[in-house]
């Protein structure tokens, strides 16, 4: 059998007859030989083929080659030729955006406070204006922090309404700017509920003391002032002595001034204004004592730790030393008795 060659066209020729007495195995392999050379050869026109259907799909074609060779491989196998990069550019510059994220601007319980005390400033707002003189006076008294309120008045709930009720909006920008300035520090280093706590811990301590400090001229016989305290100031300071103990290193712009100053020197600072002001206070209309008393109240909360320090020390060496001197009686009891029976245990 002569073996086949291939000719001029796609399709194989046989150049020789099979020779006599060769079986039909032979000729069935020779078959199967020329049809593999036949499929071969039928690849140019499958991938022509798949090069029409691919320029059917594309309705604009690449005007220049893949990798700079044009061919039906490439094209099948990258899906296009290779466009200019600037084919793929948008028409106009588009400066990058910047998202404004409100939760990292102002905290959840800050953010409750604020939207709390403008509520409440807004009520009063409307009583002002629509209701008549009486009505405000009558709302100060029941709501606002009155000396003889709690007691014998039984308005319990006056140290803390007095908290979030403001005389005017400068008094109201002003402490809401000062929480939002320092109470933010401290409600991500403790927690919106820790933050909470602390706050109306000073609030309602700053209102006892401010009661205590008003009733006191009643033991020389004088009447307390009827006037009502109102306002987050007192809570505010104790926020300020917190960041002071905190933060005593992080540095404060004094706006406008071109100043900085430590946390820790201007609460110093602070403190001895409202200190200096209680000296001469009855006509300036501030609460000097509910600004020191919420600045006390913060600084024994957080320093209630430190206090009695030696008597607690000298009571924990005592019951270290009572439990040592049991485990030594326990100790030499063991050793004078007798050894017990070996354990049979196997591990």
């Amino acid at each position: 059998m002569d073996r086949p060659t291939r000719g001029k066209g796609n399709e194989p020729e046989l150049t020789g007859k099979t020779a006599e007495g060769q079986t039909g195995r032979e000729s069935e392999g020779c078959a199967t030989a020329a049809d593999g050379v036949s499929k071969v050869n039928r690849l140019p026109k499958l991938l022509r083929r798949s090069e029409k259907s691919y320029r059917a799909k594309v309705p604009r074609p690449c005007s220049r080659p893949a990798l700079g060779v044009d061919s039906p491989e490439n094209r099948v196998l990258t899906g296009c030729a290779s466009r200019p990069y600037t084919a793929s550019m948008g028409s106009y510059y588009s400066a990058p955006k910047v998202g404004f994220d409100w939760r990292g601007f102002i905290t959840p319980a800050v953010k409750l406070l604020v939207l709390i005390c403008a509520g409440v400033f807004l009520a009063q707002s409307l009583v002002r204006l629509f209701l008549p003189k009486d009505a405000t006076i009558w709302i100060n008294l029941h709501f606002g922090l009155v000396p003889l309120g709690p007691i014998p008045g039984l308005r319990i709930w006056q140290p803390v309404t007095y908290i979030f009720m403001h005389a005017d909006l400068w008094h109201l920008l002003i402490n809401m700017l000062m929480l939002w300035m320092f109470g933010r520090e401290l409600e991500l280093v403790w927690g919106k509920n820790r933050f909470l706590n602390y706050f109306f811990i000073c609030g309602v301590g700053a209102g006892l003391i401010t009661i205590l400090v008003k009733v006191l001229p009643m033991l020389w016989g004088h009447m307390p002032s009827f006037t009502p305290t109102i306002g987050a100031s007192g809570a505010i300071f104790g926020i300020l002595i917190a960041n002071a103990i905190l933060f005593p290193d992080r540095r404060i712009w004094l706006f406008p001034l071109p100043l900085t100053i430590p946390m820790r020197p201007f609460v110093a600072v602070m403190g001895a204004i409202e200190f200096f002001g209680t000296l001469g206070s009855g006509g300036d209309g501030i609460s000097h004592f509910c600004h020191l008393g919420g600045m006390l109240i913060g600084w024994i909360y957080l320093r209630r730790g430190s206090f009695l320090y030696r008597v607690r020390n000298e009571m924990a060496d005592w019951r270290y030393e009572r439990n040592k001197k049991k485990f030594q009686v326990y100790m030499k009891k063991q050793k004078n008795d007798p050894p017990s029976r070996p354990d049979h245990w196997v591990n």
